[in-house]
Formats: structure tokens, C-alpha cells, sequence
């Protein structure tokens, strides 16, 4: 397969709202997550209804404690965590010194339950 170059700013927002191919959108979501970019992936993975890789995408990021890509991440899969998950990312973020996801998680747990 050929390696898929990753879009500047302005040519991502134009694929964003142009209506791409959903193979071209996994490619470029694929090229993104092999790149550390998560964030920038997730768009293009919800356009290419990639929904193993967001679930994937979204264990990984609970398990970092990073709650603005967990958060993303749900949002593209349109659903939400339960109170459960929200605490293992809490407990996820307090291990890697993410004291403000903790925070953040720890309250979304108490939200979902």
C-alpha cells in the first residue's frame, strides 16, 4: 500500500467538508494514528466508519487518561462512557500525572451514574 501524505491544515479542512471517499478517509485517518496524531485522525475515522479502530482508539486513550481524545473519540462513535470507564480513566490519569483529566474523568463518572 502506499504511504498516504497527511494534508496540511487547509487541504484537511477541505477533504473534511468536500464529501471524501470513505476508503480515502480511512487511509488518511490510518496515516494520522501512525503519525501519534489521534486527534486529527478521528474526523476522517468517523467519515470512513472505521468503528473498531475508534473503539481501539478509545480503550487506548482511557487507558492514557486522556480525556479530550476520549471524549472524541465517543462523540465520532456517538455514544457515551459509562460511569465505569470514566473511572478507569480517571485512575488512568492520575498514574501518568494528568491531575486535570483525573479531575475531569472522576466528575463524568459521577455524572454517569
Amino acid at each position: 500500500m502506499a504511504q498516504v501524505k497527511l494534508p496540511n491544515p487547509l487541504a484537511r479542512r477541505h477533504l473534511l467538508e468536500g464529501g471524501l471517499d470513505p476508503a480515502k478517509a480511512k487511509a488518511i485517518g490510518e496515516a494520522y494514528l501512525a503519525a501519534d496524531r489521534e486527534v486529527e485522525a478521528v474526523d476522517f475515522l468517523e467519515i470512513a466508519k472505521a468503528h473498531e479502530t475508534l473503539e481501539g482508539l478509545r480503550e487506548r486513550s482511557i487507558e492514557a487518561g486522556d480525556v479530550f481524545l476520549v471524549r472524541a473519540v465517543s462523540a465520532a462513535l456517538g455514544d457515551e462512557l459509562t460511569a465505569q470507564a470514566w473511572s478507569r480513566c480517571a485512575e488512568a490519569a492520575v498514574a501518568a500525572g494528568r491531575e486535570r483529566d483525573a479531575e475531569t474523568a472522576r466528575r463524568l463518572a459521577t455524572i454517569g451514574e
